[in-house]
């Protein structure tokens, strides 16, 4: 069995930070997204992956490398021609997916549990494809089951203004080889994709076996901002905790659950209230951090409180002012302008950006 994940696309959703980075890159619990899906991949025993990029894209390649790091053989799949849909994902990796199994996963969900149950469970149904549900409050920016009385999913609707039930397929799917059939006889939706739900659809509709299970408090989409602030939230309550800090000076309070990694200072009267995560080399001064926040990689804060927030790598901020629900890009910069301004302020700042507050 093998595994395709995605790492395509352009995250207009989340621009300005995509604008200068891949969105499977942004940092959550100070990892970025696709190592996150990689490890997932790893815990299945699953060893050969199929990376989607887009075309000319080496970023992914450069972080991930062969995939020996996490005991895998990655292979890189250029998508030729932009984003034109997830089955197109699976059309265009159809010579390396050969006649296998495999796991398609969505490299920007962030999954809490082991996928390892998910793709047993697959293996022991019998059905040609088999889909994670989860109940959502907005089901309709999602694909949408219709299930029978009788419990069986009859069709998949892509972001239906109606939808059919309250569940959304996530972004995690185990097929076999007819899915390329499948594929194969759909044609591209009024947006100009071919969809993964028609897939579904298709699949049902030539008399094929689709089955799903239910997965409850540990999938999450990250396609907007605030949903990568959130995701970030669950990692850091769920994540191994460590002090591995190069300095911690005497009047520093560490509250809860912490992991401050090597050579991480912090310094003065800096309050740290977990669950947070702290990255190599960073330098907290005086400040109030947490909780549910990351701070990244050689990352500078001096005076500021920052809550429930993603400050990625080599950012540096100083200011007295409160910086929630935030996510600030590498290398960004904040000062303080000397003003009287309203607390809590919330932001998407991108790569080099410069504000003062």
């Amino acid at each position: 069995m093998k595994a395709l994940i995605t790492a395509g696309g352009r995250g207009t959703r989340l621009r300005p930070i995509t604008y200068s980075m891949n969105k499977h890159l942004i940092p959550v619990g100070n990892v970025p997204m696709i190592v996150h899906a990689l490890k997932k991949i790893a815990e299945t025993g699953i060893t050969e992956v199929g990376i989607n990029i887009n075309e000319g894209d080496t970023s992914i390649e450069d972080l991930c490398g062969d995939g020996s790091e996490w005991g895998l053989k990655i292979s890189y799949l250029e998508q030729i021609g932009g984003a034109l849909g997830l089955a197109h994902i699976i059309k265009n990796g159809r010579k390396w997916l050969g006649d296998d199994d495999f796991i398609f996963y969505l490299g920007d969900n962030i999954i809490l549990g082991s996928l390892k149950e998910f793709v047993d469970n697959f293996k022991k149904s019998g059905a040609n494809a088999y889909l994670a549900l989860s109940k959502v409050h907005d089901p309709e920016r999602f694909g949408v089951p219709e299930i029978n009385e009788a419990g069986e999913i009859v069709r998949v609707l892509e972001k239906p203004e109606n939808p059919p039930s309250d569940f959304a397929v996530t972004g995690i799917y185990c097929y076999d080889k007819t899915v390329h059939d499948a594929i194969d006889a759909i044609k591209p939706s009024p947006r100009g994709e071919l969809e993964i739900s028609d897939t579904h659809t298709q699949m049902i509709q030539s008399g094929g076996v689709v089955k799903y299970e239910v997965v409850e408090g540990w999938w999450k989409d990250t396609g907007k901002p605030y949903d990568l602030i959130e995701g970030n939230a669950l990692l850091l309550d769920g994540m191994a905790h460590a002090n591995n800090a190069g300095e911690v000076e005497d009047g520093v309070e560490i509250i809860g659950d912490v992991d401050i990694q090597e050579g991480a200072r912090i310094l003065g009267r800096s309050v740290i209230h977990g669950p947070v995560s702290i990255g190599k080399n960073a330098i907290i001064r005086d400040a109030i951090i947490g909780p549910h926040t990351t701070i990244g990689h050689m990352t500078e804060v001096s005076g500021a409180t920052i809550q429930n927030s993603i400050i990625m790598d080599e950012a540096d901020i100083e200011t007295a002012e409160t910086i929630t629900e935030s996510i600030i890009g590498h290398n960004a910069r904040i000062s303080s302008a000397h003003k009287t301004k309203p607390s809590g302020h919330k932001m998407i700042i991108g790569e080099n950006a410069q504000l003062e507050l």
